[in-house]
C-alpha cells in the first residue's frame, strides 16, 4: 500500500533546524510542524533565523527573527564592535548561537561561501591554487587533493579570475600581492565555489573607488548567474544602499530592518 505524505511530513522533510542544547551541541531537528491547521510555507532555498541571539559570554544581538530569501542582497550596517561579524559567523556555522534557531537546507559542503575580513588565503600558494580551494568544494570531500581538476572547474576558475582581473597573475604567490589583489583572490575563490549564499565581511575594503566598481560589477554578474544570495557587512552606507535591496541595522543589541513595519 503506497503511503501519501501529509503536510507535516513534507514540512518535516524541508526543515533542518540548528538548535542550541544545554551542553553546547547542535541538534538537527526533523520533527514535524506543530502549528495546528496553519500551513507554514518553507522555501528550501531560504535561511530562517528564529529567536536568535548571538555573542560570546553575553548577547551582542538578541531575538533575531528574519528570513533570508533566494536572490536577496542584504547589507548589515552598524558601528564597530556591535556584533555584525559575530552574526555573520553564526549564520555561517562558525560560532554556535547563544539561543534560537537557524534553519536552511543548504548542503554542508560548499553550500555557504564565506569571505572573512582577514581573507583566509594560503599565502605561500599561488593565486590559482587558492582559487582552486573553492572549486574543489564542488567535488566529493574524498576527491584526492593531488588529483587534477576537470575541464569544467578549470574553466570556471579562469572565468572568475578573468572577471576579477587576476588571471594574469594566476601563477604568482599570494604573499607578494597587494591587499586589494589578495581581496580579489578571496572573492574569486568564493565565487567559483558557486554557493547558495555568500557571506562577505567587508569584502570591498582596501579598494579604491575604481576597483570597487569593477569588483561590484563582476561579483553581481556571477552571483546573478549562479542564483546566489548575498549578505554583506558594509561600513559605507551610501555603497550599501546602492548594492543591497534590504538593509539590516544593529542598534542597541537589536537587528532592525529598514522598511519592515512588523518590527
Amino acid at each position: 500500500m503506497q503511503k501519501h505524505l501529509n503536510k507535516n511530513d513534507l514540512l518535516a522533510l524541508n526543515r533542518i533546524i540548528l538548535r542550541r542544547l544545554g551542553d553546547g551541541d547542535l541538534l538537527v531537528d526533523k520533527s514535524p510542524f506543530r502549528g495546528g491547521d496553519e500551513v507554514q510555507q518553507i522555501d528550501p532555498e531560504s535561511v530562517t533565523l528564529r529567536g536568535l541571539s548571538v555573542g560570546y559570554n553575553k548577547p551582542l544581538v538578541s531575538d533575531i527573527n528574519k528570513t533570508i530569501y533566494p536572490g536577496d542582497t542584504i547589507a548589515i550596517l552598524g558601528s564597530s564592535g556591535i556584533g555584525k561579524t559575530t552574526l555573520m559567523r553564526t549564520i555561517a556555522g562558525l560560532i554556535r548561537p547563544l539561543s534560537g534557531e537557524i534553519s536552511h537546507n543548504y548542503p554542508k559542503r560548499g553550500g555557504i561561501g564565506y569571505i572573512p575580513q582577514r581573507l583566509g588565503l594560503v599565502r605561500h600558494s599561488t593565486v590559482r591554487s587558492n582559487v582552486a580551494l573553492g572549486a574543489r568544494t564542488r567535488r566529493s570531500r574524498w576527491y584526492p587533493f593531488w588529483f587534477p581538476l576537470d575541464k569544467k572547474l578549470k574553466e570556471d576558475m579562469d572565468n572568475a579570475m578573468r572577471a576579477l582581473k587576476i588571471l594574469d597573475i594566476a601563477d604568482e604567490p599570494v604573499r607578494i600581492l597587494s591587499g586589494g589583489q589578495q581581496r580579489r583572490v578571496a572573492i574569486a575563490r568564493t565565487l567559483v565555489q558557486r554557493p547558495r549564499i555568500i557571506l562577505a565581511d567587508e569584502f570591498l575594503g582596501e579598494l579604491d573607488k575604481e576597483n570597487v566598481n569593477s569588483i561590484i560589477a563582476a561579483t553581481k554578474e556571477i552571483v546573478d548567474e549562479i542564483g546566489a544570495t548575498l549578505v554583506l557587512i558594509e561600513h559605507h552606507e551610501e555603497r550599501a544602499i546602492e548594492l543591497a535591496d534590504r538593509i539590516w541595522r544593529i542598534i542597541d543589541n537589536n537587528l532592525i530592518e529598514e522598511g519592515d513595519s512588523n518590527q
